[in-house]
């Protein structure tokens, strides 16, 4: 039994699904109940890491052992154990595996329609618009020695051991409890300087850049073709993805290829025709820089996951 909780429940070796422009095809609720509660393990995602992604869900993270490198937009973090984090509405994320260290968490995502009602509500366009559209507010560490930081955790914890025992209320009080914790994030942002900057620019590139590749990865792309698709010179997009992806494009070319051939080693297909679908000119390319990334021959894995 673990301390926080009997029923906590780790996923089984994966990655993140996204579509072609990186938004996560990973249900979170449903129309009804957008609400998605779940205990997840860094460690449990090929090479303890998943994907730069994003979605429309408002998420919140607490930290139940262990720490992970999580990054959002522009803003990375080391977040441990007691700590956790609010990611905004849409934004780019990203987590690693810290000096090999595991990390098990609680990750909490609902959709903003689930606390303003119907559109254009009052409660819309006066609340939860004014954060979750704001650029400059992409996400904030929840720290261990702010009280109303606390309060949010503890809250998260309380939805937590609601979802394994529910209430014959659980919607309601979910719903209440989320609510307390968006009023005092709304309090928080609202008494920052009024500083709106103008949208980001910059990451709506790399989204462009991100989408770009994503879309075009089993074809054979060049630093030309996604220097072109964004209008920018070849050095300047070299520079700006390295800048902020921390890895070279063709590094994020060949990872996600390597990543998006799980499925198919998976499924049980054929090292050749799994190389030939995403992207490699050789099933001997292929299985070097898969062996790079993986630490075993795609055979190996294949054989492994077939078990």
């Amino acid at each position: 039994m673990n301390k926080h909780g009997k029923e906590m429940k780790i996923m089984a070796k994966t990655q993140i699904s996204i579509e072609k422009n990186q938004k996560e095809i990973k249900k979170h609720g449903d129309y009804s109940f957008p609400v998605e509660v779940s205990i997840e393990a860094i460690e449990a995602y090929e090479q303890g890491s998943f994907l730069w992604h994003w979605h429309p869900e408002i998420e919140l993270t607490w930290i139940i052992s262990g720490t992970i490198e999580y990054h959002v937009n522009n803003q990375s973090y080391i977040l441990t154990e007691g700590e956790g984090l609010f990611g905004n509405s849409n934004t780019l994320h990203s987590g690693y595996m810290k000096d090999g260290q595991e990390c098990t968490y609680l990750s909490i995502t609902f959709h903003p329609r689930f606390l303003y009602g119907y559109e254009n509500s009052i409660l819309q366009t006066k609340y939860i618009d004014h954060i979750t559209s704001n650029d400059d507010w992409s996400s904030l560490k929840l720290e261990k020695d702010i009280s109303w930081h606390q309060d949010i955790l503890c809250q998260m914890r309380d939805i937590y051991h609601m979802s394994y025992n529910k209430p014959p209320d659980y919607e309601l009080q979910v719903h209440m409890i989320l609510l307390q914790i968006f009023g005092k994030l709304y309090h928080y942002f609202s008494n920052l300087p009024q500083n709106r900057s103008q949208p980001q620019k910059h990451l709506q590139r790399l989204r462009d850049i991100i989408e770009f590749i994503q879309k075009n990865y089993d074809q054979d792309i060049s630093l030309d073709h996604v220097a072109a698709y964004v209008n920018i010179c070849k050095s300047e997009c070299c520079r700006f993805f390295k800048k902020h992806m921390g890895m070279t494009i063709f590094e994020y070319l060949l990872f996600l290829r390597v990543q998006n051939s799980l499925a198919f080693l998976k499924n049980g297909e054929s090292i050749t025709k799994t190389a030939g679908l995403v992207g490699f000119s050789s099933p001997a390319y292929y299985g070097q820089i898969f062996k790079r990334y993986m630490k075993c021959t795609p055979k190996e894995y294949r054989d492994t996951a077939a078990d």
